[in-house]
């Protein structure tokens, strides 16, 4: 499929929001008490630090229509889908770098490496891998505590790849029309199945049904994308709401809870919706100051994976060498974006892509 510059810099977006907010959470303390912080306002500063969870829902919306689009092109209509080759597919993309990354944390935590050793109450490495796996790292999350930071962010995995197993057999099953009404209730239903969960924060935050009500919400932009060909006119009014949108969420999300409370997801999600929806009708041609984060986008999949390794070494160096003198964190976030970026790309050449086609050609 001939790849979309504007929803790669969508991607790459959400990546680099979700790499910069584990940087300032590693950091334990913003960029406010940096040098930058006597420049930028707090509300700048808090709003590129501090909206990773938003973002990795942006990407949930992304991969709804990415995946869609592709089985519809690949089959015309998804109730032609091949299941078994869309689970082969899904299958070589996903596990061959997800089982590198297990057995290398694995690694890590018997040989006692600080940050990496699974050790809170009720939690071992055995039952880490089996949640890892099992697709229910979230849930076992929500059972017991956050597990170490390169191993938490598979939480998101895990919901994506089960929406997947049920997503094709789906199809099959239901005619289009009644699969848009699951898809339509299911997105919708986004405020009450969060807001519903109370007393358990983690499970709140990493439940199943809200991270598929994105997902769901993305799968609905493709097929009315197919159907809908909008003039570029149209298209660039609605990406401006879009962004809008993603700006009130990012910047002046406090203010829009007061006042919609948990409907500020919806809105996000609806956001990237109108938005993926324009970068079907604008053509937008690569620039070389933004190849970077459409790279970033390309690679998402390898970056997000693989970033907790350059964040948790480059926060480690830091204090080593500074303490807790947060006046130059600024410095490295630079250099902590460009090393994600070329460890997903090294990723992405040695890893990912020879055993995607190894996987593929196996099965042929």
């Amino acid at each position: 499929m001939q790849r979309n510059f504007g929803i790669d810099l969508l991607r790459g977006f959400s990546i680099l929001f979700v790499v910069v907010h584990h940087l300032a959470m590693t950091f334990r303390l913003p960029l406010q008490p940096s040098w930058v912080g006597d420049f930028l306002s707090k509300r700048i500063i808090n709003g590129i630090s501090f909206n990773g969870y938003e973002s990795v829902f942006l990407f949930f919306v992304l991969s709804g229509f990415l995946i869609t689009q592709r089985c519809l092109q690949t089959y015309g209509e998804l109730n032609a889908i091949d299941w078994r080759e869309f689970y082969r597919q899904r299958f070589s993309r996903i596990f061959p770098l997800l089982a590198l990354l297990l057995t290398l944390l694995s690694v890590l935590h018997l040989m006692g490496v600080d940050g990496y050793v699974v050790h809170e109450k009720g939690q071992t490495l055995s039952r880490a891998l089996l949640s890892a796996l099992g697709l229910h790292l979230n849930w076992y999350e929500g059972q017991t505590t956050w597990l170490p930071a390169a191993w938490d962010v598979l939480w998101s995995l895990s919901i994506e790849e089960v929406f997947y197993l049920a997503f094709p057999l789906l199809c099959l099953a239901l005619p289009r029309k009644y699969l848009v009404l699951v898809l339509l209730v299911l997105a919708f239903s986004l405020p009450w199945t969060r807001d519903a969960i109370v007393g358990n924060e983690i499970w709140q935050e990493k439940a199943y049904l809200p991270g598929m009500s994105a997902i769901a919400f993305g799968v609905l932009t493709a097929l009315l994308a197919q159907v809908w060909k909008t003039s570029e006119a149209f298209a660039r009014s609605i990406a401006i709401l879009g962004g809008i949108g993603l700006v009130a969420i990012y910047f002046f999300g406090s203010e829009v809870w007061k006042v919609i409370h948990g409907y500020s997801m919806l809105i996000l999600c609806l956001s990237a919706c109108l938005l993926v929806f324009a970068a079907q009708r604008i053509v937008l041609q690569p620039r070389w100051g933004w190849q970077w984060l459409a790279n970033m986008g390309r690679l998402s999949y390898e970056i997000y994976l693989s970033h907790m390794f350059v964040v948790l070494s480059v926060c480690t160096a830091y204090r080593a060498y500074f303490g807790e003198n947060m006046r130059w964190t600024f410095a490295v976030y630079v250099p902590v974006v460009l090393a994600c970026l070329y460890l997903g790309a090294a990723l992405e050449r040695w890893i990912s892509t020879p055993a995607m086609r190894y996987v593929r050609a196996a099965g042929k």
